[in-house]
């Protein structure tokens, strides 16, 4: 019996506690905003999503304490979907313009590449922000967005496609240090070299720089 308790407090230590996500949430909210913002592609919609992320975190789920700056992204990105509902939103559907002040909000070195991602259209946003991005698997993604992975393949390439033509059009690549031919052939590699600074503990250097204040 006695060992039985001893195992159980050791298993209760390993899990993250509320306190624990609302540290995440303090620390991680820059890149938590952006990740929001991208994925909604609306302000407000992106504080909602915020505040929803840090419900869900909250509610005394056991997850693993090394997993919980994941498990903080994972509900960020559930809370988009259920917002938003890509996959039920038409490709030609006209986006709400956002507002200058929003996109002010952001460093000058990201701006490019946000007004180019929310260019996208919904689902195919998304995609590129949960595969690209987020490193999810075509298998999560699939599963979360309620489609096949062929669905997520196709959509990636053409978020790749689109993405590639507008950045050549948005912005000398010579700017971000990198030579033409990296926008041409891959522009993956330009978002990955600005946007991860940052976005956020799971892409690139692990910490969001002090001077991306994103938060409204």
């Amino acid at each position: 019996m006695i060992r039985a308790s001893n195992k159980e407090i050791v298993s209760s230590d390993a899990y993250a506690t509320a306190a624990d996500f609302e540290q995440i949430f303090t620390q991680d909210m820059s890149g938590l905003y952006l990740l929001s913002f991208l994925l909604t592609g609306d302000g407000d919609k992106a504080e909602e999503c915020f505040v929803a992320g840090i419900g869900e975190s909250t509610q005394g789920n056991r997850v693993f304490k090394e997993w919980a700056r994941s498990w903080a992204r994972r509900t960020i990105i559930q809370s988009a979907i259920r917002l938003i509902a890509p996959r039920q939103q038409s490709p030609s559907a006209t986006r709400k313009p956002v507002a200058a002040t929003t996109l002010d909000r952001l460093p000058l070195a990201l701006q490019a590449e946000v007004s180019a991602i929310l260019e996208l259209s919904p689902f195919e946003r998304f995609v590129f922000v949960m595969s690209t991005l987020e490193r999810y698997s075509d298998q999560d993604c699939s599963i979360l967005l309620s489609c096949t992975r062929k669905d997520v393949s196709e959509a990636r390439g053409r978020a790749l496609h689109q993405l590639g033509t507008l950045m050549k059009a948005q912005r000398n690549a010579a700017a971000a240090g990198l030579e033409d031919v990296v926008v041409r052939e891959d522009p993956t590699a330009l978002f990955e070299f600005t946007i991860a600074r940052y976005f956020g503990p799971l892409v690139g250097s692990g910490s969001v720089s002090q001077d991306a204040a994103l938060w409204p």
